[in-house]
């Protein structure tokens, strides 16, 4: 019988070789992105002193109001402009994306293109 890894366990590996590269300044911080089942969360992130800048996630009011469904790629894009904004009211305009150990495609994609459209820069 073969053995294999669970694709959480993946994940979780791929993070971990991925943090070591990626690492947010208080200059050019880190968008980290997180996705669920059910909802999506992106953070602004100062690593130097481990504050986070700017948050949003498809719990929120303001962005669950326009959704039919938090977990399709419409409602990451929407997420992606909404903390495109955010940053940009803070004065960020630049990041460092970080995936979050999840392939570059479908909804982490779409949010990084909406992020990008709204004016942030990576």
């Amino acid at each position: 019988m073969i053995n294999k890894k669970s694709k959480a366990v993946i994940r979780a590996k791929k993070h971990r070789r991925l943090r070591h590269t990626l690492s947010g300044t208080t200059s050019r911080p880190r968008l980290a992105v997180f996705r669920s089942n059910n909802h999506m969360y992106a953070q602004v992130i100062d690593d130097t002193c481990g504050n986070t800048l700017v948050s949003a996630s498809t719990l929120d009011k303001d962005v669950k109001a326009d959704l039919e469904k938090t977990n399709n790629t419409e409602a990451a894009a929407k997420l992606g402009t909404v903390i495109a904004k955010k940053a940009m009211d803070k004065g960020i305009n630049t990041v460092i994306f970080d995936r979050g150990g999840f392939i570059y495609a479908g909804k982490v994609k779409a949010l990084a293109e909406a992020a990008r459209e709204a004016g942030l820069e990576f």
